[in-house]
């Protein structure tokens, strides 16, 4: 059965779960998911995913999306990584969208903003005054 194509806005981490765990019960994949596996695995796609850009210059790095070849192999490198994610959080217990607005609360915390001040000196933007 061909399932129509749904918009991004139709999309959610929990529903991409469940699909991901029913492919996996169907091929009774789930004795392989453990945490270890699963985190050795997020680890190879991602390593992957810099496979892509390894020689590139910055420059070449920030026009990869233009080239239709390019663009779908870091599409579907992505998408690797992010479905060794939510299987790893999946079988953790850990909800991924909760964990992420945690960790932003506190590098918010931890490293706020400098004020913004209107005059035209230069500094560097990682010094500490």
């Amino acid at each position: 059965m061909q399932v129509e194509p749904r918009a991004v806005s139709e999309l959610d981490v929990r529903t991409l779960q469940r699909r991901l765990a029913a492919f996996a019960a169907a091929r009774d994949w789930e004795r392989y998911h453990t945490p270890k596996n699963l985190a050795s695995a997020l680890s190879v796609e991602a390593a992957e995913l810099v496979e892509i850009f390894q020689w590139l210059t910055p420059e070449e790095s920030a026009r990869v999306m233009e080239r239709p070849g390019t663009a779908h192999r870091v599409a579907d490198e992505v998408a690797d990584v992010l479905a060794y994610l939510l299987q790893f959080c999946e079988v953790l217990g850990i909800d991924a969208l909760a964990a992420l607005s945690e960790k932003i609360d506190r590098n918010e915390s931890r490293f706020p903003a400098p004020e913004r001040h209107e005059s035209t000196e230069s500094g560097d933007r990682h010094s500490s005054e």
